[in-house]
């Protein structure tokens, strides 16, 4: 999962950093569109690589908290689908850049609850602090 997540945080810098590039209007616009469909589909495959850890897990607690990541996944990557269309297509290209600012959060901290549930994961199999 390492290697993975750390795909998907520079895959979110990338993202992030086109973002706040500025656009142009004319030739410029559509470069800056084509970035930004580029980094949202790396954003999109380092997404469908991750798995959220517990998932196999016996334990009733980490099976739903994976469970959820795994919706919360899905949810992110349906919003991204629609951002890839969006991005090219819409005139307002402010209200696409807040949306891709929005979605650059909510998948950081997706990432931050699969290291919370990797993390309690790990301290459910070695005991706890006990």
């Amino acid at each position: 999962m390492a290697a993975t997540s750390a795909t998907l945080t520079a895959a979110l810098r990338a993202l992030a950093g086109a973002n706040e590039a500025p656009g142009r209007e004319g030739p410029g616009l559509g470069a800056w569109r084509w970035t930004m469909r580029q980094r949202i589909a790396a954003v999109r495959d380092a997404l469908l690589e991750e798995l959220p850890p517990g998932r196999d897990d016996d334990d009733g607690w980490l099976a739903a908290r994976g469970g959820t990541a795994f919706r919360e996944r899905n949810a992110l990557l349906m919003r991204l689908g629609t951002l890839a269309t969006r991005v090219l297509e819409d005139p307002d290209v402010n209200a696409v850049r807040a949306e891709v600012a929005r979605l650059v959060v909510d998948v950081t901290h997706h990432v931050q609850r699969l290291h919370d549930l990797a993390y309690d994961a790990v301290e459910l199999e070695l005991g706890g602090s006990e």
